[in-house]
Formats: structure tokens, sequence, C-alpha cells
């Protein structure tokens, strides 16, 4: 998903290796989106939709 969101917004994604299933999206410091407390993976569009516009 790094790749993608560099390719589509220009700006370099970190990803953080975790364990137990946990995926979180964080902008600037901010949870944007939180598989856990959603229940389920977010898709390509919406986690680019959660990056604001530069």
């Amino acid at each position: 998903m790094a790749a993608e969101i560099q390719r589509e917004r220009g700006i370099a994604a970190t990803l953080v290796k975790s364990s137990g299933g946990v995926f979180e999206v964080t902008i600037d410091g901010k949870l944007a989106f939180s598989k856990k407390a959603e229940g389920r993976f977010p898709d390509l569009e919406e986690v680019l939709a959660l990056i604001p516009a530069t």
C-alpha cells in the first residue's frame, strides 16, 4: 500500500510492522483508521481519501 500512496499522492508512507492483526493508519500522528475498531481492512481508495490534499 505504501507504493500506491507514493504513486497516487506523491508522499512517502512508512509501514510499521506489528502483530495480532493490527492495521492502523496515522496521519501527522493522529489515528485516521483502525482495523481493530472498524473490524475490517481498508481498501486503497479509502486510505487515499483520508490523506489531505496538499
